[in-house]
């Protein structure tokens, strides 16, 4: 992945010197601040036209929700988080400092709805209109 990486900024200036940072990701649960532990951390450069390049590179977050990645060339880097019984998070990041924080906020997922689920939907048929009382 650092390889893709570099090669990916180095198309974008080839006499300037190589500009890397240490990103530093916290993964915790938005409802109650508790660290998600073995969280897949997932990162794809982006180019210019905000399409995602080919490959990527995993990690992992350790037991108090956090992960390390040094030497991560400059420009905008698209993040996706997986983790058990959590909803997926992606977002896109501008690197742009020789060490970044970035703290990612996990939900979780919500019911799904269903039409066929919905009791309401499983009410008796309606009712014909009642009889016109004009005489014939």
């Amino acid at each position: 992945m650092l390889t893709a990486l570099s090669a990916a900024n180095d198309k974008k200036n080839k006499d300037a010197p190589l500009q890397v940072s240490n990103v530093h990701f916290t993964v915790v649960k938005d409802d109650n601040n508790k660290p998600v532990r073995n969280a897949s951390v997932i990162l794809h450069p982006v180019d210019k036209k905000g399409g995602q390049s080919k490959g990527g590179f995993q990690i992992k977050t350790d037991n108090e929700g956090k992960v390390t990645y040094e030497g991560l060339p400059y420009g905008l880097l698209r993040v996706q988080v997986l983790a058990p019984e959590m909803k997926t998070f992606g977002d896109d990041y501008d690197i742009d400092k020789p060490e970044m924080d970035i703290e990612i906020r996990l939900k979780r997922p919500t019911d799904q709805y269903s039409t066929y689920d919905n009791k309401s939907a499983q009410q008796a048929p309606p009712q014909s209109p009642p009889a016109d009382n004009k005489p014939h």
